[in-house]
């Protein structure tokens, strides 16, 4: 059976990290593994200040890159004695695609040049720990995720065509397992014209996801530097706890909702197959992590819990509040306009709440607002509110919420029976 093993920045972020996953994967070199591995950890935020500056033509987008080349330069002369290893040109051809791209006047559409800037970053990470997989005498097979998953032209979050990309994977990759690893890119994925797209940030998991699926894998790991899924952020919640067990359900609620430990997108195709996702640590790795799969309803003993509350905080958070001009109903057609700009420029609700004459909408924030604001600003008038917390409380109780809400403005409230989220001011406490 196959296994699919996913390992974020975080993990592969400075050449110890890199002999840690070396470690980590030689306990299974006997066994039939894909590896789906990111960019070097805060690589695509870099990459992203790259593509900003080249697009608005400010001078320091070679500077920036420099400074990007020097870091994984520098990686890579900590893990080979030999500096004339193939992977240092490799490298360096990659970085050099990038070099091309900055030699002209910005002239594509942002989201493009985005795609083809940023996707450098899995390129050349995957590279470097492939090179080093062999260079420890662990085979493993290089393979460019884009020539396997496909997806329509909608960059920076291209829509996977499944068919064609199960085709791909399915009928190609289990005959190069059968004495080696195969390593890939995740985040990355590629059209039928040959351009580069990625599947949205944080895609990684989703890329693991898109494998196993495909492959109907014995299981999907991610190996991050928590000990598995906890019921919150433990930056902001002192007292979080870690999941044994965890459904489908709830994980795909908990990213809905913002929870970082897990890609949205990346549990309702292992769910379809009843593939069993598994989150542990890369730092422990003999450590039982938390597994997501398919779990009975009700369990009065055992570890799971199944009415722990989880809590999501999403930080610098910005609520809009729309008003028709001449104070009419907000109607399906005005929601229409609104849900189409926000779509075409790629900004995500967080909430929303629908009044007669007046519609709200708690967002991040998006280089692409300007242009929003614009737009909405011909038929409505807007008012907005910046810097506020949303907290998002599942299986919540009254006192959970008093305990976190006590002393804040809350802006915005929304319950169902399950679920309550909170647009606030000042949300971090000393409760917290």
């Amino acid at each position: 059976m196959i296994q699919v093993f996913k390992f974020g920045g975080a993990s592969i972020k400075d050449a110890a990290s890199i002999r840690n996953v070396f470690a980590i994967l030689k306990k299974y070199k006997d066994e039939k593994v894909v590896i789906v591995v990111s960019a070097l950890d805060k690589t695509t935020n870099k990459l992203e200040e790259i593509t900003n500056a080249y697009f608005n033509k400010q001078e320091n987008a070679h500077e920036l890159l420099d400074n990007l080349k020097s870091q994984h330069f520098n990686i890579l002369n900590e893990l080979f004695e030999e500096k004339n290893h193939p992977v240092f040109n490799e490298i360096n051809n990659s970085f050099v695609e990038i070099d091309w791209i900055l030699e002209d006047l910005p002239s594509d559409r942002y989201d493009y040049l985005y795609d083809q800037i940023v996707s450098v970053g899995e390129m050349v990470s995957t590279k470097m720990v492939s090179a080093y997989l062999n260079h420890c005498n662990l085979k493993t097979q290089w393979m460019d995720v884009r020539d396997f998953v496909r997806t329509d032209n909608t960059y920076r979050e291209g829509k996977v065509f499944w068919d064609v990309t199960e085709k791909n994977i399915a009928t190609k990759i289990p005959g190069l397992l059968n004495d080696q690893f195969v390593l890939t890119q995740g985040f990355l994925a590629g059209t039928a014209e040959n351009y580069t797209t990625t599947l949205g940030r944080e895609g990684s998991d989703y890329t693991a996801a898109i494998f196993g699926y495909c492959l109907q894998a014995e299981s999907v790991t991610i190996w991050k530097d928590v000990a598995g899924v906890l019921n919150a952020d433990p930056r902001y919640f002192f007292d979080a706890e870690k999941f044994d067990n965890l459904t489908y359900h709830e994980a795909i609620e908990m990213a809905y909702y913002g929870a970082s430990v897990i890609h949205p997108k990346t549990i309702k195709p292992l769910q379809n197959k009843n593939i069993p996702l598994y989150v542990r640590s890369f730092i422990h790795p003999d450590e039982q992590g938390t597994v997501i799969g398919e779990l009975p309803p009700v369990r009065d003993s055992g570890s799971v819990k199944n009415n722990m509350p989880i809590l999501v905080l999403k930080k610098d958070q910005l609520l809009f509040s729309i008003t028709s001009k001449d104070f009419s109903f907000i109607a399906e057609d005005n929601l229409s306009f609104i849900f189409g700009v926000l779509s075409q420029y790629n900004v995500k609700m967080n909430m929303m709440q629908n009044a007669a004459i007046s519609f709200s909408i708690c967002i991040d924030r998006n280089e692409n607002l300007s242009t929003v604001i614009k737009l909405l600003d011909e038929n409505f008038s807007i008012k907005t509110n910046g810097g506020l917390d949303l907290l998002t409380i599942r299986h919540y109780t009254e006192s959970l919420i008093e305990k976190y809400t006590s002393g804040k403005e809350i802006l915005l409230e929304q319950k169902s029976r399950n679920t309550v989220q909170l647009v606030m001011r000042d949300l971090i406490s000393d409760q917290l």
